[in-house]
Order: structure tokens, then sequence, then C-alpha cells
């Protein structure tokens, strides 16, 4: 079995499944300052590998998908409350 057979489907190539900080930053439109302390304060999702952050982008487009549903403003707080509360249950 090789490295990139048992890489899963949704690892295709070309599919983004991470954002670095300033990266994810760019795409919704503010500092990576910001970013970063909505992270430390629990207020925004992020994976830590070691030192580094990253911003998971399934996070991303759930929360797109929520305020686009919803049609009205989310809390990126909220919502990683929520989120991690409806984890926690399944």
């Amino acid at each position: 079995m090789t490295a990139s057979s048992a890489r899963p489907a949704s690892a295709s190539v070309g599919v983004r499944r991470f954002y670095s900080v300033p990266e994810a930053a760019r795409l919704i439109g503010t500092a990576p300052v910001t970013l970063y302390r909505a992270i430390r304060a629990h207020e925004f999702p992020a994976v830590r590998i070691r030192g580094r952050l990253i911003v998971p982008a399934q996070a991303l487009d759930a929360m797109i998908e929520t305020a686009i549903s919803e049609q009205s403003v989310i809390s990126a707080a909220a919502w990683v409350q929520v989120s991690a509360e409806s984890a926690r249950e399944s």
C-alpha cells in the first residue's frame, strides 16, 4: 500500500483542507492578529500542530453555510461553542 493509496478520498489533489491563519484571515476579510486573538480566546476553530495553528477549511465552509441558511449574522464564538457541544453529544 503506497502513501497515495492510503489517502482518504476527501484529500484529493487541489482541495484545501486547511488554511494558515493569515490565509484564513484574508478569506474572511480580517487581520491575522485579530484571528489569532479569536483562536487564543477559543472563539474561532483551529488545529495546533506543535507550534503552528491551521484553520480547517470545513469550519469556514460551515460558518458560511450557517450564515446563509439562517440569513443572519452569526457570532463565530457562539458558533464554535454550539459546534463543540453538538460534537460532544454525537
